[in-house]
């Protein structure tokens, strides 16, 4: 059984990849050129890499074609919200653009393999207080440009689904984090200014944005068994939360990752980490994926912030 991974190199790609080898799937990637490998240089050699961007239809074609996939999981995007406020014509083409040229081919290639679509809990946006947790039903009212783009991944999923019987399913991961996270996301960014700080490397002040925030955390390794499960199981045209089903604010998170710490650290904000416009709470209910897989989160956060603050560690 083949899998192609789409993003197969950044964050939650690389430990998809690593929970399909451990599985027995056959794996393949869509690599671009100036992809960093960090994040797969311990499967490097277990793993199929193909040359190309889903940005261009031609090379999406090749990937589809050479690596003839049981499962596609969609994972490649630009990710990271803020830069979506800087560069919303890139979000907007990567996402949208890269996700109609794989629908396009597996149209043309007649593929009849499942495909999973990571969309996102910020397409939930403006969360009102009487609407915690919150469902799949609930109305998706995005803050950001990122958000745009995967209310628009979603939608099409679920068109090409009614439309062309593609079996595209649906998941909205809610925040999820853990060792490799970019240093630009929150947990790992707290993380890695706490490694820098231990080793003498910058002085004894941890600079924060928006710490009122409301989020729903879950480990990285248990997100993307959601993702597999989906797959595997969800229903096609489906949508589905990946979640905790807890919330806890930044400011929480932060005072676990300190007291991780042996360092006296004085917390000071910095005007820079401040969004034009901020989703207060978000705070999933998972049960529609529960009820239709048996996923549920094993990973207890305490040990993915360890797992974090570790990682960096070794790499300050």
């Amino acid at each position: 059984m083949r899998a192609l991974i789409t993003g197969i190199t950044g964050f939650a790609g690389s430990f998809l990849a690593e929970y399909c080898l451990k599985n027995g799937i056959e794996v393949w990637g869509i690599q671009r050129w100036r992809s960093k490998m960090e994040n797969v240089e311990g499967i490097i050699e277990d793993i199929n890499l193909i040359e190309g961007d889903i940005r261009d239809a031609e090379s999406v074609y090749t990937a589809l074609e050479k690596s003839k996939p049981d499962y596609i999981f969609h994972l490649a995007a630009q990710s990271f919200v803020p830069t979506s406020w800087n560069a919303p014509t890139e979000t907007l083409t990567t996402n949208i653009i890269g996700q109609v040229n794989i629908f396009e081919t597996i149209r043309r290639l007649g593929l009849e393999c499942p495909i999973q679509i990571a969309c996102s809990s910020e397409e939930y946006g403006m969360v009102y207080p009487d609407e915690v947790p919150i469902k799949e039903t609930n109305p998706l009212r995005p803050l950001s440009p990122y958000a745009v783009s995967k209310v628009a991944q979603d939608l099409m999923g679920y068109q090409y689904f009614q439309s062309y019987g593609i079996k595209a399913i649906r998941t909205r991961a809610f925040n999820h984090t853990g060792p490799r996270r970019g240093h630009v996301f929150v947990t790992s960014n707290f993380a890695k200014q706490i490694a820098e700080i231990e080793a003498g490397i910058n002085e004894p002040i941890i600079y924060v944005g928006n710490l009122e925030a409301k989020r729903d955390f879950t480990d990285v390794r248990d997100t993307v068994r959601g993702y597999w499960l989906a797959a595997e199981k969800g229903e096609p045209g489906e949508v589905y939360n990946i979640a905790s089903n807890r919330t806890i604010t930044i400011q929480e998170l932060l005072n676990s990752l300190l007291a991780l710490s042996d360092k006296e650290i004085e917390v000071r904000q910095d005007p820079d980490r401040m969004r034009p416009s901020d989703v207060e709470i978000l705070y999933g209910d998972a049960s529609k994926l529960e009820a239709a897989t048996g996923w549920k989160p094993e990973i207890p956060f305490d040990k993915t912030l360890e797992d974090t603050l570790n990682w960096w560690r070794e790499r300050v």
